[in-house]
């Protein structure tokens, strides 16, 4: 496990965590992902920014409130783990337009976890080079995903400093697992 302990030590920041998503549907690996950042990184909280509809996916399986519905009810109990949405206020649904507003706040360092999967094809997000050098990226081991993300076209453009890999906490679960099995239960 990469782990730098400057984030350990005392300074002006507030190191606050962003997982960024559809939530279609939520499940544990979300919860344990943030759990896990709050603890390794001394999070004062992480924010769940649930999206109408990721940019990058098809179409939601489960409706907008259904989805807020089953954040909240894994949630509850984490007051340090708060659910919000940000596209009204933003116009935009993009990482970057969040990224940007929540910088705004001058004493927020923002932690951007995602999960290797997702680095397979960062390169292709907006404003990607920008979005890195405004947060650190914590990414999240994901079974089946990590050797390719490792040598993904944004592995080049990367510096160690702004990506953290928490490699030994594997997640092997998913939201795309969960809707399969929703669908063919229902046969």
């Amino acid at each position: 496990m990469l782990f730098d302990h400057k984030y350990m030590e005392k300074n002006n920041y507030e190191n606050i965590g962003v997982l960024g998503g559809s939530f279609d549907p939520p499940h544990k690996g979300h919860l344990y992902i943030s759990k896990q950042s709050l603890r390794v990184y001394k999070l004062k909280k992480v924010i769940w920014a649930i999206t109408k509809k990721n940019p990058h996916k098809k179409k939601p399986f489960f409706s907008f409130s259904t989805r807020k519905e089953m954040c909240k009810k894994i949630i509850n109990r984490y007051k340090k783990i708060q659910l919000r949405h940000y596209e009204k206020k933003l116009k935009s649904r993009t990482s970057i337009s969040l990224i940007k507003f929540l910088k705004k706040n001058k004493k927020y360092r923002v932690f951007f976890i995602v999960g290797s999967d997702n680095l397979i094809n960062f390169h292709k997000w907006k404003n990607y080079k920008k979005l890195l050098n405004m947060c650190d990226l914590v990414v999240f081991s994901r079974k089946g995903f990590d050797t390719k993300a490792k040598k993904s076209v944004i592995m080049k453009y990367l510096k160690i400093k702004n990506i953290k890999f928490l490699n030994k906490l594997k997640i092997d679960i998913s939201s795309t697992q969960l809707r399969n099995k929703i669908i063919n239960g229902s046969r």
